[in-house]
């Protein structure tokens, strides 16, 4: 593989495990609403956050990452993907706290992908495998 064709081949796994990640959270607002609901309650502080509420969330998301996926508009899928992700990030704050108890090791796992997902914004222009705009080319 010539080294001018690494680059959007990486930008494109890290847009697929990117959206991996992202997608498996959002079918839990579909599979799982009292879940979602409840997440929404401790990290981000929303309560009272029904069914409908997180379906309606849910679909936005899906849309969202149908687009992030496919690389379409990139400035804004990929943008609102980095904040999403940022927001749920810090707002974890209380996770890294207390690293060692419970399950709380995992959160730090988000960090490595808020990095993908700003590398992905920032090195959107040469993120050109399997996009629908822009310029397309196969792997």
């Amino acid at each position: 593989m010539k080294p001018s064709d690494r680059v959007p081949l990486v930008l494109f796994i890290l847009r697929i495990t990117v959206f991996l990640v992202m997608f498996m959270w959002t079918l839990d607002k579909f599979i799982r609403p009292e879940h979602a609901a409840t997440v929404y309650q401790h990290f981000y502080r929303l309560g009272g956050l029904g069914r409908a509420a997180m379906y309606t969330i849910g679909v936005l998301e899906l849309a969202l990452l149908i687009g992030f996926v496919l690389g379409v508009g990139t400035r804004l899928t990929y943008g609102a993907v980095l904040l999403l992700h940022a927001i749920s990030t810090l707002s974890s704050y209380g996770q890294y706290l207390h690293p060692f108890q419970e399950a709380n090791l995992l959160f730090f796992a988000a960090w490595p992908m808020l990095g993908a997902c700003f590398a992905l914004y920032s090195l959107r222009d040469l993120d050109t495998c399997w996009r629908i705009s822009g310029t397309s080319k196969a792997a």
